[in-house]
């Protein structure tokens, strides 16, 4: 296989904690899963899937996600976000990423990230 190929699938697992909720981040008035907290698991599941494959200096950046998120999760109930890289246009990588709790879906979240050389993007944000 070549360098992010389309299939590449990573998962990680996510126990929800009073920090991840709705109203510790802001994005609600209810203890339970914060979008925000959601789309950082699925975003960290799309890099983590990457980390084998990217040549020195390199990183990726995230652009662009969807999130559709479809049932809420207690504090205390164990998620879990499978991404599937599904595109890879030049610089550009397209994920789909599930999630899960107890088997059931409660979230996907379409996922863009651009290869990008560390040093030189750190370079372009000095004053």
């Amino acid at each position: 296989m070549g360098r992010c190929d389309p299939g590449l699938k990573h998962a990680r697992t996510l126990t929800v904690g009073e920090q991840h909720t709705a109203i510790a981040l802001g994005s609600g008035d209810v203890p339970v899963l914060g979008t925000p907290a959601l789309l950082a698991l699925a975003e960290s599941a799309c890099v983590e899937s990457l980390t084998d494959e990217l040549e020195e200096g390199e990183t990726t950046v995230g652009t662009w996600a969807d999130v559709e998120h479809l049932k809420a999760s207690p504090v205390g109930a164990t998620v879990c976000a499978h991404a599937t890289l599904i595109g890879h246009h030049g610089r550009r990588l397209e994920f789909r990423v599930t999630v899960e709790e107890g088997g059931e879906q409660i979230a996907l979240v379409k996922h863009r990230r651009i290869l990008v050389d560390r040093d030189r993007f750190l370079g372009k944000l000095a004053v």
